[in-house]
């Protein structure tokens, strides 16, 4: 009985010992970068036209997901699965106001906030939720949070846009938008503080540096503005795209034969003016400009974000500190006749990920697993052994990062309004909206393997998989559906 009782006493011992080892051990730093607007138009995906050295040499230290899919196809509902690590359950979350009109129940779960009531400090620079700055009223630059409670901080760098509003679709040197009539593209002889992702880094750094030297471990968000629309950068990263961005082949440009997703591009035809005539649709060099200033824009962000993650290694921080680079969507530049995003189409839906952690095993190796943007929750938590909220839909990515050739271990999900919905698998995209008669939805059946760039619906030749998939989207909730 007596050698029972001391081997359990030492066990006790040995835990108490470990656990507090443990504690003592400082939690690991986070630094979150997020991008709008960013297709997977990166080198580091082997897209052979990019120009993007910084973000593929971070990508070289890193676990790179190209199979990375949003939850919304549009900045603020995307962004709202982000915080919640859950998918949309009510219609406003699946519009850029869900965050604003739903955080009361779910914002003390959020992710900035699941850190600060676990000793970190918390901190967002430019675009991290909807608002950038965190306001939601006039300009929004006054008003109610956007998310209360959950950041020590929320802020824009202090440029010559006067308000989050003009930073967000600014023009060179504080020129805000005019809706309707500024123009989609523009390209300024200047250096590349006259746009502001400079701004947005030149902060980022110094807040670094001040962060470097308190003790308590903080959780960093940085939001570049770029490439989302206006496509207005410094005229030197045009002149880096003149050539070798190649055209679109007529299959994959053309809008869908079959009752499909299709919109008119609103965002890119009605905030902004065109030139008389000029339609990216029939004008092969207006595409060839749009797509020009677009790829302008994610190599100035690129350099940007090489900054930030330049200034993270001089300070010394990156042997604690794990870093995130993520987009919130992707971008159509043509493909299906759309200029945009708010699609369920594999263009919209597909964004960069990439995660680097002290210590990972294998950095630089892709997983090709389908991942999602409401697993970034539970990942970051796990990382940083911190509690997780219950009731998930994300799942943490920890196979994945220590070994990448994990397979899948779901399939992603994705929403828009009116009551669309697509599920995404190793190999099939449905997408699906309802019509008149609730037994017979309108789908579109992808096979994304011998049809990469969805130029043909399926749907007809394959009715069990296109069963199978909508007894997976239906087994979810239905965002759009109103209660009884």
């Amino acid at each position: 009985m007596k050698i029972y009782f001391w081997r359990a006493v030492c066990t006790v011992v040995v835990l108490l010992f470990h656990g507090n080892t443990n504690a003592a051990e400082k939690q690991p730093n986070v630094l979150f970068i997020a991008v709008d607007d960013l297709r997977n138009d990166l080198g580091a995906f082997g897209v052979p036209y990019a120009k993007s050295p910084q973000i593929d040499a971070f990508a070289a230290t890193a676990r790179v997901f190209d199979r990375h899919y949003v939850q919304v196809p549009t900045c603020g509902a995307s962004r709202c699965a982000l915080m919640r690590g859950r998918y949309p359950t009510v219609a406003s979350q699946v519009g850029n106001d869900g965050i604003k009109q739903t955080q009361k129940e779910w914002g003390q779960q959020s992710l900035p906030a699941v850190f600060r009531q676990n000793g970190y400090r918390t901190y967002s620079l430019g675009k991290i939720t909807h608002y950038p700055g965190g306001l939601t009223g006039k300009e929004w630059a006054e008003g109610d949070e956007e998310l209360p409670g959950a950041w020590d901080r929320a802020w824009i760098p202090n440029g010559p846009w006067k308000t989050p509003v003009s930073i967000m679709h600014g023009y060179a040197n504080g020129v805000a938008r005019n809706p309707g009539k500024s123009p989609p593209l523009e390209a300024f002889e200047g250096s590349d503080d006259s746009y502001p992702d400079a701004w947005v880094a030149a902060e980022a750094i110094h807040t670094l540096k001040t962060l470097s030297a308190q003790q308590e471990p903080w959780f960093f968000c940085v939001g570049f503005f770029k490439p989302h629309l206006p496509f207005a950068a410094p005229k030197r990263w045009h002149d880096l795209h003149r050539s070798g961005i190649p055209d679109l082949v007529a299959e994959i440009a053309a809008k869908p034969s079959w009752p499909s997703g299709w919109h008119n591009s609103g965002e890119f035809r009605g905030n902004y003016g065109h030139a008389p005539g000029r339609n990216p649709d029939t004008d092969i060099e207006y595409a060839r400009e749009i797509r020009q200033a677009y790829a302008a824009c994610v190599s100035y962000m690129d350099e940007q974000v090489g900054r930030v993650l330049s200034a993270l290694r001089e300070l010394d921080r990156e042997k604690d500190t794990i870093v995130v680079l993520w987009s919130d969507h992707g971008f159509l530049l043509g493909e299906h006749s759309i200029w945009g995003k708010h699609c369920l189409y594999e263009d919209a839906l597909r964004s960069p990920l990439m995660i680097r952690y002290p210590g990972i095993r294998q950095p630089g190796q892709t997983s090709h697993a389908t991942v999602e943007t409401v697993d970034l929750l539970p990942t970051l938590a796990d990382l940083c052994h911190l509690p997780t909220p219950i009731d998930l839909d994300g799942k943490s990515l920890r196979p994945q990062l220590e070994d990448p050739i994990a397979p899948s271990f779901k399939d992603a999900h994705g929403f828009w309004s009116g009551g669309q919905r697509t599920v995404r698998t190793d190999r099939w995209r449905l997408i699906t909206q309802p019509t008149k008669d609730a037994t017979a939805p309108q789908v579109e059946l992808f096979d994304m393997q011998s049809d990469f760039d969805e130029t043909k619906n399926f749907a007809s030749e394959h009715p069990a998989t296109v069963k199978e998939l909508l007894a997976k989207i239906n087994r979810l909730p239905n965002p759009n559906k109103k209660p009884k």
